[in-house]
């Protein structure tokens, strides 16, 4: 006989619509913050950063004609600059792609799906330092489930969600995620192991 682990009990916490809501507040809140478009660049984080990031950039062109999404988003990756490399899994880093425009006197908004310890975003700052100086750097991510071991609050947040430490936040996009062969968009928390 063999053993066979039990499924992970799951919840679904935000469907394709609550994400398309949440995003569509904070592509309008960025703007807002922002007192509109100008010198504006959106960086995604991968691997489920980036997706959002073109969203983010589709959603602020929507609302200001003037924006070119293409033109104002890019990906960071941050893996080289993690302090964690020796306790994660070997990963192949992503490539980082910056607008034409490039970084220096912008406003970059880091965008991320799920806010946790703070490592990744510290990560990403250390990684911004070494392309450039933005006028500002703020954070736009997802969800913010808490337990932050770094002083770092995101700016712009979809959804907060109080999780317990055992527990793990999954963020479904169809740009990267299938769910029995299709695509789905979803955040769910699934219980610890």
């Amino acid at each position: 006989m063999t053993d066979v682990a039990a499924p992970v009990p799951s919840r679904v916490v935000l469907n394709q619509g609550d994400i398309d809501r949440a995003l569509t507040r904070i592509a309008h809140e960025i703007l807002e913050a922002n007192k509109g478009s100008k010198d504006l660049v959106l960086l995604g984080i991968p691997r489920r950063g980036y997706p959002l990031a073109v969203r983010l950039a589709n959603k602020i062109a929507a609302a200001d004609p003037a924006v070119d999404a293409a033109a104002i988003v890019g990906q960071l990756d941050v893996t080289m600059f993690r302090d964690d490399l020796s306790r994660q899994p070997a990963r192949p880093p992503y490539p980082t792609k910056l607008p034409k425009s490039g970084i220096d006197n912008k406003v970059v908004v880091l965008i991320d799906d799920v806010l946790y310890s703070g490592r990744t975003i510290r990560a990403a700052l250390d990684a911004i330092v070494d392309l450039g100086r933005p006028r500002i750097v703020r954070l736009a991510v997802l969800v913010d489930r808490g337990h932050r071991e770094l002083p770092i609050r995101a700016d712009h947040v979809g959804k907060n969600l109080p999780t317990a430490s055992s527990e793990k936040v999954r963020v479904h996009l169809e740009e990267l995620d299938t769910v029995d062969g299709a695509p789905v968009n979803e955040v769910v928390i699934e219980a610890g192991a």
